[in-house]
């Protein structure tokens, strides 16, 4: 048989029974799983210099390991000098194989490099079961050569779960391995 990320692995034989027990599930098909992963960046410079989005671009693929696409403007906005259909960010969804890949690379990785890091905030949770988190620097990330950062940016990202509150995708993503702040 074929490989089968880490966390993949732990969801079907740990978090799925842990998950049961807190919530009384009684069939395996209301447990809430983790359904895809979206990184997202705003480039509000890419109105006056195009080769920002191409940079961006390139570096969401290379965190990810999945290829990026642009996301382009969908009205005039006069103030900000920007067009209907103008690039003004890079955005990947991950689903799969790589959608745990990447969480794991996250996890273990990523996360413990952020400067001062004692937890992420419990904060970011949309009322319908959906996490969103803010990383500010790129860097943070192995695969990203500081020498050939040309500005430090942030990224969103998003985990979308199909949990039905916040306190079950809450719950799901602590035990996939996401460090919560304690309050």
């Amino acid at each position: 048989m074929g490989y089968t990320p880490r966390l993949k692995e732990e969801y079907k034989s740990r978090v799925i029974n842990a998950l049961t027990d807190e919530f009384g599930y009684n069939n395996v098909m209301q447990v809430p799983k983790l359904e895809k992963i979206v990184v997202s960046r705003g480039v509000g410079s890419a109105v006056a210099d195009k080769k920002l989005i191409e940079y961006s671009v390139d570096e969401l693929t290379k965190i990810t390991g999945q290829k990026a696409v642009a996301t382009i403007s969908k009205k005039d906005v006069a103030t900000f000098k920007l067009r209907k259909g103008m690039p003004i960010g890079a955005k990947v969804t991950l689903r799969g194989e790589r959608m745990y890949e990447f969480l794991d690379r996250l996890i273990t990785s990523a996360l413990p490099r952020v400067r001062d890091f004692n937890g992420i905030n419990a904060t970011g949770f949309d009322g319908r079961g959906n996490y969103s988190l803010g990383v500010t620097e790129q860097i943070i990330f192995p695969e990203i050569d500081i020498d050939k950062v040309k500005k430090i940016e942030g990224m969103n990202i998003t985990f979308i779960t199909s949990a039905e509150t916040d306190q079950e995708a809450k719950s799901l993503l602590t035990q996939l391995g996401l460090p919560f702040k304690k309050n």
